[in-house]
């Protein structure tokens, strides 16, 4: 079934107002279920925790490593981060001490957004007892909306919140925990509506692998854990939707990108973002007529950036066509797969790109030029800073 995109308005959560939240962000577009690879027993026992999902225990356990992330332009939320998590950047030492939420040296970690900390070296975390400590902002990434701070003298009660270990699907039952509007301490619950959104920001860039939610998120909660009914953080509430005719409709930086983005955070202060500098569209029945295309699916490259990784290696549209008063790219060409992984959608393409490749790094694209097939490769590149930074 051919995906359709719909445009929204989203509320710019965090700006000079007195509470945080999500950045003004454009339209989500297109969805694919992640394929779960859980053995039986332990897809029956999700079922029932799903089927039993105790909100009020969930909140006992967890809201104990919520706090709220406060800075001069205004305040968001945070979740303690586990160490342990941390396989993928932190330093071994770190990793093989940590038993919650502090890291061998006493340092405890935050999660947030990076649209939260904003330009910030320094924030104010309120823990939940009411406790106040400076931390230091060790490392964010613009494009996955994630920060982490640092704070050396928590309370003794803090613990750090495991991330899942694979991102939710459709139905599942979640809760988002934050300071909404600065109200602490706050629940509200939901299920998961939507995975592999790709969210359009107001700085020209899409954040990749979203997850969707009818979970309310409200100024405020930006930067607080999603969690699934186990009390794993399946996301970092991001955005929620402002508009007479949306009900409900909040994303979530998902738990696989978490685990790509802040174990990099943590070990170098930075994330280096893939990046291949395309501008595509789907290869709907309209395009693949217009091209003598046998198939859709797929997407086309409308056009390349100039001296980006795919600038001369993938040719972009090299004429468009109108066809009932919609314009329709021609010439250029369709990738069907990055390493073997097949590609259906922008969103597929995003997310393939952060999650499993980085900067200098050669990957062969199955790509469909000229009527013929052929594998091309790409070396990626690291994605230049966004616009207004």
């Amino acid at each position: 079934m051919q995906r359709t995109t719909i445009a929204v308005v989203l509320t710019a959560l965090l700006t000079v107002t007195s509470v945080g939240g999500a950045m003004a962000l454009g339209a989500p577009a297109g969805d694919i279920a992640p394929q779960s690879d859980q053995p039986q027993a332990a897809q029956q026992q999700a079922a029932q925790q799903q089927s039993s999902c105790d909100y009020q225990s969930l909140f006992d356990q967890s809201i104990g490593s919520v706090v709220s992330v406060q800075t001069a332009s205004g305040q968001g939320s945070g979740f303690v981060y586990q160490v342990a998590n941390a396989t993928g950047g932190a330093n071994a030492t770190d990793t093989a001490n940590a038993t919650d939420g502090a890291n061998a040296t006493g340092e405890t970690y935050i999660v947030t957004n990076a649209h939260v900390v904003s330009g910030a070296d320094t924030v104010e975390i309120q823990f939940e007892a009411g406790e106040y400590r400076t931390g230091e902002v060790v490392g964010r990434s613009t494009y996955a909306d994630l920060a982490v701070v640092s704070v050396d003298d928590a309370p003794d009660y803090v613990e750090g919140l495991e991330v899942a270990a694979t991102d939710p699907d459709h139905g599942e039952k979640v809760a988002a925990l934050g300071n909404p509007l600065g109200l602490e301490e706050t629940i509200t619950h939901g299920i998961v509506s939507g995975v592999n959104r790709s969210l359009p920001t107001d700085r020209g860039f899409s954040i990749p692998n979203v997850i969707q939610t009818d979970a309310p998120i409200s100024p405020g909660n930006s930067g607080g854990p999603l969690v699934a009914c186990d009390g794993t953080v399946v996301g970092v509430n991001t955005a929620g939707i402002s508009s007479q005719r949306a009900e409900n409709i909040g994303f979530a930086v998902s738990a696989s990108v978490i685990e790509r983005v802040v174990p990099e955070l943590l070990a170098e202060g930075e994330f280096e973002y893939p990046y291949l500098g395309v501008q595509t569209t789907p290869v709907t029945p309209a395009v693949a007529e217009a091209n003598d295309i046998n198939r859709s699916g797929g997407i086309m490259v409308v056009s390349t950036v100039e001296g980006g990784p795919a600038s001369g290696v993938l040719q972009g549209a090299t004429g468009a066509e109108v066809r009932n008063g919609q314009q329709i790219p021609i010439g250029g060409d369709v990738i069907l797969s990055v390493n073997g992984t097949q590609i259906e959608t922008g969103e597929d393409l995003g997310t393939y790109l952060v999650l499993n490749t980085e900067p200098g790094e050669t990957v062969n694209m199955t790509v469909l030029r000229d009527g013929e097939v052929q594998q091309i490769d790409v070396t990626i590149g690291e994605r230049p800073e966004p616009q207004g930074t």
